[in-house]
Parts: C-alpha cells; sequence; structure tokens
C-alpha cells in the first residue's frame, strides 16, 4: 500500500495557488519533502494529514479517501509541527498525553506511563505542560503523537526550533522504527538525507522524486545564493 498518491491536485488558499496539478506517488517508510519558504511542501504535510482540502484532483492516504473517510484518517495519523504549543493542551504532562487517548483508549494509564518513559518525560509527569523548555514540549508533542500508535506521523518542520542537543533527540524518536511511517518537511537537508526517499517541491510543483542524495543535490543547486 502507498503511503500518499496524488493525482493532478491543485490547491487555492484565497487568490493563491499552492499546489498546482500535482501528481506523487509514495511508498518509502521516511520520505523527505524540501523546498524553499512558500514551495507549497507543508501545504502538502495538511493535504495529507486532512487539515487541507484538495481544489481539484484525487487524494488518498494510507488508501483512503481524506474527504469521506476522515475520521478513520485522524485514527491512523498523527501530526507533529514545528510549534509544539499549538498542539499542547492540558495543563499537566501526563493529563496531556492521556488527552490523545480520549475515546480510545481512557482505560490505559499504563500506556502512558510508558510513553512518558519513552520519550524522557516520566520524571516531568506532573508537571505543568505550559512551562516546559522549548525541546521538552516538543517531546511531548511527539509523545502524544506516538502514543497513539499512528500507522503514518506527519512531521512540519519538528525541529524547526530547537537546539542542536534537542534537535537530535528529536530526529531520533522520529526515524526509529516503531512500525509507523514518517512524512518529514525539513529545511534541515542533513535531515532529509536519513530518509529512504525524498520529493523536491517549487511553486507547488514537484521537481524532483527519489534517492535523497540525489534530489538534495537538485535542490541545492537550483539555489541562488
Amino acid at each position: 500500500m502507498s503511503v500518499l498518491e496524488l493525482d493532478a491536485v491543485h490547491v487555492r488558499l484565497g487568490d493563491a495557488d499552492v499546489l498546482r496539478e500535482l501528481t506523487l506517488s509514495l511508498d518509502a517508510r521516511t520520505t523527505a519533502i524540501i523546498g524553499e519558504n512558500g514551495s507549497g511542501k507543508s501545504t502538502i504535510a495538511r493535504l495529507v494529514g486532512g487539515l487541507v482540502r484538495a481544489t481539484s484532483g484525487t487524494v488518498r492516504v494510507l488508501g483512503l479517501d481524506p474527504v469521506r473517510e476522515a475520521a478513520e484518517l485522524r485514527r491512523r495519523v498523527a501530526v507533529v509541527f514545528s510549534n509544539p504549543d499549538a498542539q499542547i493542551v492540558m495543563p499537566t504532562v501526563a493529563e496531556d498525553v492521556a488527552f490523545s487517548l480520549r475515546g480510545r483508549h481512557p482505560s490505559h494509564p499504563e500506556r502512558v506511563a510508558a510513553a512518558l518513559d519513552r520519550f524522557g518525560l516520566s520524571a516531568l509527569a506532573e508537571h505543568s505542560s505550559h512551562e516546559l523548555s522549548g525541546g521538552q514540549k516538543q517531546l511531548l508533542a511527539l509523545c502524544g503523537a506516538f502514543v497513539r500508535e499512528p500507522e503514518l506521523v506527519i512531521a512540519d518542520e519538528p525541529t524547526a526550533y530547537l537546539d542542536a542537543r534537542n534537535a537530535h533527540r528529536v530526529a531520533d524518536h522520529l526515524f526509529v522504527d516503531s512500525g509507523h511511517r514518517l512524512l518529514l518537511v525539513t529545511h534541515d537537508l542533513d535531515l532529509a538525507r536519513r530518509c529512504e526517499q525524498a520529493v523536491f517541491v517549487a511553486g507547488g510543483r514537484v521537481v524532483a522524486v527519489g534517492d535523497p542524495v540525489d534530489v538534495v543535490a537538485a535542490y541545492e543547486r537550483s539555489l541562488v545564493w
């Protein structure tokens, strides 16, 4: 099963054509999407996560139609953004992780405890979620995503605001194989090279798809310094 299939997808937001007749098929376990600001790469992430709808064309994520099967998509896909404050909603660390399981695993505190341990947050379980450091907040956002055991994790610039140490920790959690697929939108070309596949997007269109080393090289050649 392909992770993502887009066929002639067009996305218009307001007066802007953000994606233009984009056709793409991805089946690697880890895929990076790279490109300059405004290229459309974050719109692809939001489209895959069901946060943006295509103006025209066909979208299938994990074999699902995001419009007709939105509830199933939300169950199987988790999204992590660059700013964890947009995802943290509950007052304490443990409560925030448990909130991710609402309506699904309400009686499994051991599952929350295991997730906190995995992300090194056990000692902070009763701490205020909003008083954590930036790195701890991003780890909490990851913890809330992974506790659901998603099939696909979409990470949109997850290391953008982190120092080198925390960026490394977050990246390692994303790349470890826990049975999930990873779609990573990033400006960090070293992270892109760690993926099995990469996509270079410019002007709302796909410029190159393939081996990350080759795709990153194509992107670097396109830059005007």
